[in-house]
């Protein structure tokens, strides 16, 4: 077992290598990833080896750094050349798949623990192992994100022994969902077709954005490169400094467990503001450069740790919540699918408003990203939407699933 977290991201960079060299080969690859989209493999190939033992991510630090470094990064470079105007002009779906989204969780919890109780009755506990409290936590995370989850485990108080269930639930569950949504970025026009969707809006961004870095494109020098990473991540420090100081001001007014006293939330924000204000301004000439490319290599490394932190042995970890967890997202997903089909919303809006709510700012312009890397802006939008309601929400789901 591996447990260097050098030789962890080695390793990794190595299957990101192997992953694009054999589909430019053409011929049998070309048909492979035709049907498992390449961002598929870059996520399920990591899972699969912390499933089986080749690496371990107890102890590993990849995923913090993955996180506070590349993400805002990512989202930096990938708002550089965006089209804001675009963006707007994608219309109220989005909005209604979010609050869809989150609907779905709300109601599902309550559901699916009702569902499982009619065969399991002792599932439901008593005091503080009961389990609508742990459950909460797991309403948190799947409406809000981390923040939201340790607000949930701190307002009802669940026995900290039987934690580590729902954050296997949390975990488990939620990527299992992401693997979907990422073998549908790869193929959206499957879903889009069975769903009558209206793509026109994200087919102009897409082709206004192609078209720009297409005029702009040239051959950049060493030195090109250097002032553009140098910029990047200066801009990532400044966004830590930034976002720091924020959450600390919203720590002291609001307390510690409010979502905007997390530094995360400001980062993202701040990130992309910061390259959004950049594309008004000449450094939107770096997409010639390749800046959004630059930025799909960190989204793609983002999605190799991800892929890292999801067991799937972790499904045998008191099966009975693993089965409220998948009858949950179910629901949930159900949900969002008759939504979308009723107002023709495409597979991109189903994908982005579902990862807003589960997962939040760290996967949701992940996801947004594999569809265009100037789709990515949207999933951030949304996923701090996904801030500002969590706990409001995670309460509502705890509170149904208390009466259940």
């Amino acid at each position: 077992m591996i447990d260097n977290d050098i030789a962890i991201f080695g390793l990794l960079a190595a299957v990101l290598a192997a992953v694009f060299y054999t589909r430019g080969l053409g011929g049998g690859w070309q048909k492979f990833y035709t049907f498992v989209p390449i961002v598929l493999v870059c996520y399920l190939v990591p899972s699969l080896m912390a499933t089986f033992g080749l690496i371990d991510m107890s102890d590993s630090s990849l995923w913090p750094i993955a996180r506070d470094a590349f993400l805002p990064a990512a989202l930096f470079l990938m708002c550089l050349g965006i089209d804001l105007g675009g963006i707007l002009r994608l219309g109220p779906r989005a909005l209604i798949m979010f609050f869809t989204a989150t609907i779905g969780i709300v109601i599902g919890g309550p559901i699916a623990l009702w569902i499982v109780a009619s065969f399991d009755p002792e599932i439901l506990g008593s005091g503080a192992t009961a389990a609508w409290r742990g459950l909460a936590t797991v309403a948190g995370s799947w409406i809000g994100g981390g923040a939201n989850q340790t607000a949930m485990l701190e307002v009802y108080q669940y026995a900290p022994e039987n934690y580590a269930v729902m954050v296997a639930v949390d975990i488990v569950v939620a990527n299992i969902w992401m693997a979907f949504l990422l073998y549908g970025a790869g193929r959206p026009q499957v879903f889009d077709r069975w769903l009558k969707a209206d793509t026109s809006a994200i087919d102009e961004l897409r082709s206004r954005m192609e078209t720009f870095t297409a005029s702009v494109e040239r051959v950049a020098t060493a030195g090109e490169f250097m002032v553009l990473l140098g910029i990047t991540f200066a801009v990532v420090g400044l966004c830590h400094v930034l976002g720091g100081a924020v959450a600390g001001v919203f720590e002291g007014a609001l307390g510690v467990d409010s979502t905007l006293a997390s530094d995360f939330l400001w980062i993202v924000v701040f990130a992309t503001t910061l390259g959004l204000v950049g594309s008004f301004t000449p450094m939107r000439a770096f997409e010639g450069i390749g800046a959004s490319k630059f930025g799909t290599v960190f989204i793609f490394l983002l999605v190799l740790v991800i892929g890292t932190k999801m067991n799937l042995l972790q499904l045998s970890e008191a099966p009975e919540f693993m089965a409220v967890g998948i009858i949950w997202m179910l629901i949930h997903t159900i949900l969002l699918f008759v939504v979308a089909k009723i107002i023709r919303a495409p597979f991109f809006f189903i994908a982005v408003g579902s990862k807003a709510n589960v997962g939040g700012a760290a996967s949701a312009p992940v996801v947004a990203g594999a569809f265009h890397p100037a789709l990515a802006p949207v999933g951030v939008l949304l996923a701090v939407l996904g801030y500002a309601v969590g706990t409001y929400g995670a309460i509502l789901c705890a509170e149904l699933m208390r009466a259940i």
